[in-house]
């Protein structure tokens, strides 16, 4: 599986927001955009950015928050054209579905890195299945429970004591032990993280024209 393996605080910097990749330290003094807010690297100017920039700047942003990688990206994009919805909403919705996202929204684990090495580690069922793949896009009504385990079942108690956070609309607890919580439906445009949209306003509609160049 492949995955970003350099500083994820460089990429809250060249993004000039903080995209809450690390948890509760993003949270806290320690966070790097906090004690550094300019972008990463020797040479910068901080000059009028072109409309290219802005749009590939929102699309990164956005592929960064939900810790996709390009081709990963394109294919949910892919997948959002040939809806006969609007494009952009149904691409946040796909982003929202994945597994490692609901995962971290339900209050299981502080960060989607966390809810990937969770999955990854196989401490999760799907179903009532074995589920090692973090990006599987969940369907309404589909359940996510911890594995009835010891250890598993501790990491996201602890998580959820340490952590807590409300749970959108969309995702519901269904058990405590193990701990289990149910996709209701489908997500929406409101259901976004609101983190993503705490500082800077999201505009998909530039993500879409980017990617439809």
């Amino acid at each position: 599986m492949a995955r970003y393996t350099d500083s994820v605080c460089q990429q809250c910097r060249r993004e000039g927001i903080k995209l809450y990749l690390k948890g509760s330290r993003c949270e806290s003094p320690k966070c790097a955009i906090e004690r550094r807010d300019a972008p990463p690297g020797m040479h910068n100017r901080r000059g009028k950015q072109s409309e290219y920039g802005v749009r590939l700047r929102e699309k990164q942003k956005l592929k960064r928050f939900y810790g996709v990688l390009e081709r990963q990206f394109r294919r949910y994009f892919a997948l959002a054209s040939r809806s006969t919805e609007n494009t952009g909403e149904v691409l946040l919705s796909i982003l929202e579905r994945r597994l490692d996202n609901v995962i971290h929204r339900i209050g299981f684990a502080p960060s989607r890195a966390s809810a990937r090495q969770l999955v990854g580690h196989g401490h999760v069922l799907v179903n009532g299945k074995h589920c090692n793949v973090a990006s599987i896009l969940l369907k309404a009504g589909d359940t996510v429970a911890i594995k009835s385990r010891p250890g598993s079942v501790q990491l996201v108690k602890l998580n959820q004591q340490s952590h807590p956070q409300p749970i959108p609309d969309f995702l519901e607890i269904v058990g405590a032990e193990p701990p289990e919580g149910r996709l209701t439906r489908l997500p929406t445009r409101q259901d976004v993280d609101p983190r993503l949209t705490k500082e800077k306003e999201l505009h998909e509609n530039l993500i879409i024209e980017f990617c439809s160049r």
